[in-house]
């Protein structure tokens, strides 16, 4: 039986192990993933890490139920001006702690909702029908009746399952909705929330279509729309609150700069129309899902917004150069590429891929992955199950944020058919090809961050010995 310090000592060793191969030796392509900067991760692990910080409205007042709080409410409310900044709109609830999570706090707002002027004594009621991206022509698990959305919507009394209907796709390229069939149905079942988004992301959702559609509906459903693969696009890829969305969900740690966190966004002000909806999603947050909502990970993210609200354009801008520029070039080198190539194949950061005539997604996958490129393998909408995909699905996100740019693209296009189509040893290739791309960019430089994080660290482990040792070697690297 090893000792405590030798399990620790081995635990310590396979982390460094894991830290110097993901972040020096792999190209690190799963686009729901990112790296953190040096200063987001300080305030990852800085003081609030640990600590609790609950509050709600009583009688018009916030309530803050423990002392020792006053640095991060100060905190949670520029981070809340800061990401009202970045998505112009009024309203954030930033307490969940992932994407699901807040997509679970707005279904149950949405209940509560719907609910406010039921008749005393009658039972709640589920939404009547919702209508969502199917799961296997992209849509996200968390907007499943077998994800967040369970518990949430009526049974269908014909059927025994949940009453959820998809929308429909083209038939030459699934990846874009039918919008002249989405009408039709939207006309016929008159849902009473519409979820948009999803985890396969190569276009943008017809907000707009849609809004315009049902202007004139007396009762009009709620547009939902998880941006959790796009939330750091927001702006330049979409921009669904002036479409016509009434709420916005997502993931502040796919292509959004932060940790991971969850966000609920949208234009409520006094006196709209959905401004209960608001209201009762805010109360489903707090206390009716989450007691302590991460304290450490809250103020990361608030660094992290001020980082995209200063780089915004120029990271997104480049983020979709790179991902159109990426699949074209594995086009070139003999991969087929899924999209449709008159669009670029891609609006966002995701290239879906078909390998099939090379081997199943997850042999693909992890053959790329013993050569030092990770990806994530995908079912593609024809194929019948997950377990026996046809696709990798990639995201440039990351490795844009290493500064790579689009002849680089090219460069690992040409490994991964090495690997793919060629069946070739690339490994070491790949770890020297890494090597040009291991400084962030998109946030302070290493000269103005360091010295910054250096202080960070000092403050948290009070000891001299280890923080000028920190220091010293933090420092040499610049």
């Amino acid at each position: 039986m090893p000792s405590f310090y030798e399990k620790v000592d081995s635990l310590s060793q396979k982390i460094l192990e894991n830290n110097s191969w993901r972040q020096r030796e792999t190209f690190n392509l799963i686009p729901s993933e990112t790296t953190p900067s040096l200063l987001v991760k300080m305030c990852e692990i800085s003081d609030p890490s640990g600590r609790y910080a609950e509050h709600r409205n009583m009688k018009g007042e916030e309530i803050y139920f423990y002392q020792g709080t006053d640095f991060i409410r100060e905190v949670e409310e520029e981070a809340k001006q800061e990401l009202c900044r970045f998505f112009n709109c009024t309203e954030v609830e930033l307490r969940t702690i992932s994407g699901q999570m807040a997509n679970e706090v707005v279904f149950k707002g949405m209940v509560r909702y719907i609910n406010r002027d039921r008749p005393e004594g009658q039972p709640m009621r589920k939404m009547k029908l919702v209508m969502n991206n199917e799961l296997t022509k992209g849509g996200h698990l968390s907007s499943q009746p077998m994800g967040a959305l369970f518990n949430y919507v009526a049974e269908d009394p014909k059927t025994g399952k949940e009453n959820v209907i998809n929308f429909p796709v083209l038939e030459k390229n699934p990846y874009k909705i039918d919008l002249e069939r989405l009408g039709e149905i939207l006309e016929q079942h008159k849902p009473e929330l519409l979820v948009f988004g999803k985890s396969m992301f190569l276009f943008q959702e017809p907000i707009q279509f849609v809004s315009e559609l049902i202007k004139d509906w007396e009762v009009k459903p709620v547009i939902m729309y998880d941006m959790a693969h796009v939330l750091g696009l927001y702006g330049t890829f979409q921009t669904p609150l002036e479409e016509g969305a009434n709420i916005i969900t997502g993931s502040t740690h796919k292509t959004f700069f932060g940790p991971q966190r969850g966000i609920i966004a949208g234009n409520f002000p006094k006196g709209s129309p959905l401004r209960k909806l608001w209201l009762d999603v805010k109360s489903r947050t707090f206390p009716g899902s989450i007691s302590n909502h991460h304290l450490g990970t809250l103020l990361a993210l608030l660094m992290a917004a001020y980082e995209i609200n200063e780089f915004k354009k120029e990271y997104q801008t480049q983020v979709r150069k790179n991902a159109r520029a990426f699949a074209l070039a594995l086009k070139d080198n003999g991969i087929q590429v899924e999209g449709d190539e008159k669009d670029g194949f891609t609006e966002t950061h995701q290239v879906v891929i078909r390998i099939k005539a090379h081997g199943e997604g997850h042999e693909i996958a992890r053959r790329l992955e013993e050569n030092n490129i990770v990806t994530n393998y995908q079912a593609l909408p024809d194929d019948e199950t997950f377990l026996k995909s046809s696709g990798i699905r990639m995201g440039v996100q990351e490795m844009t944020r290493f500064g790579m740019i689009e002849k680089d693209f090219d460069k690992l296009s040409e490994l991964i058919a090495d690997v793919i189509v060629r069946d070739k040893k690339v490994k070491e290739e790949v770890k020297k090809f890494r090597e040009n791309f291991l400084q962030m960019k998109f946030c302070l430089s290493l000269k103005e961050g360091v010295p910054l994080a250096s202080k960070i660290i000092k403050s948290i482990f009070p000891y001299p010995d280890f923080a000028d040792l920190f220091i010293d070697n933090l420092e040499k690297n610049i």
